[in-house]
């Protein structure tokens, strides 16, 4: 018999024994940090569902790009939060609109010490909330979108973005992206496509943070959560299509998709840790229900022992600076 001879607990005995073992560690480098910037206001606008979240200026933007950078951090996703709204979301192709002059600003201050992404959806753009136009009868029109993704693509990249981040679920979406930045001769720019993206519950947060104008929900063109061999369909589209890396979004509830994308893929797969995931641990912690710091880290790693290169997190400045004073 194998007992007394194997004792898994000699390698649990100490912190330190822990550490030496441990199969899966977080680095500051694995952690993009998202950020909104709102059009017209003076100060920082707290989201009440999302404690310690803003809504940035200009200026706090900037700050929050630049200690991401010293904290060594992957990357920002930068999503835009316009003043005015329209049908056609045409604030998103403005290069004077916030999310581009976001964009510029961020790169101006951060160079290529910090590598700055830019969603790519007409979601916050549109008066109606949804990711893209829509017909006569109310339907998101997949192909006339397409046209608007390109536009929109060109116009962050001319703005100085290093990674688009097309999140609408738009079929064909990479590939309309990709050969609009070839022929205008960006072939450097980097696509992560967020691929495997589910109509999702935990969403709810995010739309007060982009001051979401959405009435319905999005089941016609995001992933229905009942099914996971559909997104390996739809990273596999998108790797034909031109993408460089992909992304499953929510994140802690899909741990089998995760896994399941970065046993196929042959790119960095990203993961999502969505607005409900982060409210549901603050919120928890703010009653004394769970171990605050603990959760956080637990959570984030255990998306990264899915699979994910790299997690979208709300925590990836408080993680990075945890993580810079305990490797000090």
């Amino acid at each position: 018999m194998s007992f007394p001879h194997h004792r898994p607990r000699r390698l649990r005995q100490s912190a330190a024994m822990r550490r030496l073992t441990a199969e899966h560690r977080l680095h500051p480098a694995q952690l993009i940090l998202p950020a909104f910037v709102k059009e017209g206001i003076d100060e920082p606008l707290a989201i009440a569902s999302m404690p310690g979240v803003v809504q940035h200026t200009p200026d706090s933007l900037k700050a929050a790009a630049t200690e991401a950078a010293r904290l060594g951090l992957g990357g920002i996703m930068l999503f835009g939060v316009p003043a005015a709204r329209d049908a056609r979301g045409s604030a998103a192709l403005d290069p004077d609109g916030v999310l581009n002059r976001a964009i510029a600003d961020v790169k101006a201050e951060v160079g290529d010490e910090l590598v700055v992404m830019s969603d790519l959806c007409l979601d916050e753009f549109t008066d109606h909330g949804h990711c893209g136009v829509l017909t006569e009868d109310g339907r998101v029109d997949n192909d006339a979108t397409l046209e608007i993704y390109a536009q929109m693509g060109l116009a962050q990249v001319q703005a100085g973005a290093d990674v688009l981040g097309p999140s609408g679920m738009m079929d064909g979406q990479v590939r309309v992206i990709r050969e609009a930045l070839e022929a205008a001769g960006h072939t450097d720019t980097v696509i992560l496509a967020y691929a495997a993206k589910y109509a999702s519950a935990f969403y709810g947060p995010f739309r007060d943070a982009v001051d979401s104008q959405l009435q319905g929900d999005r089941r016609t063109y995001q992933m229905d959560a009942a099914n996971r061999t559909d997104a390996v369909r739809e990273v596999m589209l998108d790797l034909e299509e031109g993408a460089d890396m992909v992304m499953v979004k929510p994140a802690m509830s899909y741990l089998d998709v995760v896994a399941d994308v970065a046993e196929l893929a042959d790119v960095p797969v990203a993961a999502y840790q969505i607005s409900g995931e982060y409210s549901m641990i603050e919120a928890a912690a703010a009653n004394g229900w769970i171990d605050r710091e603990a959760a956080i880290a637990e959570s984030v790693l255990a998306i990264h022992r899915a699979g994910a290169d790299s997690i979208l997190t709300y925590w990836a400045a408080e993680l990075g600076r945890r993580l810079m004073e305990e490797n000090a």
